[in-house]
């Protein structure tokens, strides 16, 4: 069963969300700490996801001068296939969509070997590839 929370950056949940990112994007990927947090912490909305009650993932998107950016995806490799990530996604989605105009951009920088995983959720590549962080990426857009 998967369980998804709001929280911002004072909920005593925000250290599980800094778990989760620091294993997945510090350790797991070598993003440095200096990249993966920013400045955007305290203005994002944030989610973290519970599988089978023990944390597993968090994303978070904000508001930016080009639409909402949807951000931040990260799943712990044990609870990668169990559909943690497609459950955020919605969440995200469901909390994003009623908040945009029907002409707001909701945009993401997939990793490119995520592309996929985001096509499935109805997003679009769209740009060329570019460096972020030193992983490869491509901009993607919901199509709706």
């Amino acid at each position: 069963m998967i369980e998804i929370q709001n929280l911002d950056t004072n909920s005593p949940l925000w250290k599980e969300v800094r778990a989760i990112r620091d294993e997945v994007f510090v350790l797991e990927q070598e993003v440095s700490p200096e990249e993966e947090y920013d400045e955007f912490e305290e203005s994002a909305r944030h989610f973290l996801a519970f599988f089978e009650g023990l944390p597993a993932g968090t994303a978070r998107w904000r508001f930016t001068t080009n639409g909402i950016k949807l951000e931040r995806f990260a799943v712990k490799k044990e609870f990668r296939k169990h559909g943690v990530g497609a459950a955020l996604v919605q969440a995200v989605l469901n909390e994003v969509i009623p908040r945009a105009e029907k002409e707001t951009l909701i945009y993401l920088h997939a990793q490119v070997q995520a592309i996929p995983f985001y096509a499935k959720a109805n997003f679009e590549t769209f740009g060329v590839e570019f460096v972020e962080a030193d992983i490869l990426h491509r901009k993607m857009r919901l199509i709706r």
